[in-house]
């Protein structure tokens, strides 16, 4: 195989994974998905949906141990709501820490094991859907072109030299995300972004908030909120 997508089920996972099926074929693509305690399995059903539309292998782990101690917002034994602000808002309460919904070093954890997987299966690439705006105020510093130049270089020399990281929306925002993948033809009706497990998404959440709006500047409806709450 020759890429590994690290891949959520959301959508810039999948606009990563219809590149690297774009460039290198469905057969030789390989798609990673996580488990890690999150509240719900509405993420990892919808990167089960997407890897067959497009006809590529589907490897997921389970990384929930890690993470039991954490008391981030989006894991299952965590005593703290889901917010349901703006990341603008939730960085003005933290002082500009990082959101309660970033689960700690979690890029960095996942990148590292896809490392292993991706050169156990012998692949040279490996891409992951980082974008400026998760980025922006330290959100989650581990979207950053920093963190991402330092993992990239980290994980080359670590593997021989033999593997790169490749975050094509790094200095992008998720409207151009999504611009790219619509252009694509992404099938973003079977995606899944909102941090609630519930039928519809919440779209008050701020990963509802930004989705939404990313599809509303390219003049379209985010499909999945057709019909749902807001």
């Amino acid at each position: 195989m020759k890429a590994l997508v690290l891949f959520s089920g959301g959508v810039d996972s999948s606009t990563c994974l219809a590149i690297a099926v774009a460039k290198y074929g469905a057969k030789e693509v390989l798609a990673l998905s996580v488990s890690y305690g999150q509240k719900h399995s509405k993420e990892l059903e919808a990167a089960q949906k997407i890897a067959e539309y497009y006809g590529v292998m589907l490897k997921t782990i389970d990384l929930s141990k890690i993470f039991e101690d954490s008391n981030c917002s989006l894991l299952q034994g965590s005593t703290e709501d889901i917010p349901t602000e703006s990341y603008d808002e939730q960085l003005k309460k933290s002082g500009g820490s990082p959101v309660s919904t970033y689960v700690p070093f979690r890029n960095g954890l996942f990148l590292s094991c896809a490392a292993s997987v991706a050169l156990s299966f012998g692949c040279n690439e490996i891409y992951y859907g980082a974008h400026s705006d998760d980025a922006a105020g330290n959100a989650y510093p581990d979207c950053s072109s920093e963190f991402n130049d330092s993992i990239n270089r980290a994980i080359f020399i670590g593997s021989g030299d033999r593997l790169t990281v490749c975050a094509p929306f790094i200095g992008l925002s998720k409207a151009e995300v999504v611009k790219r993948g619509l252009e694509l033809g992404v099938p973003y009706e079977l995606t899944w972004s909102c941090y609630s497990g519930t039928d519809k998404p919440c779209g008050v959440c701020g990963t509802c908030r930004d989705r939404i709006a990313a599809f509303e500047k390219n003049g379209v409806t985010d499909p999945l909120m057709k019909g749902a709450a807001k």
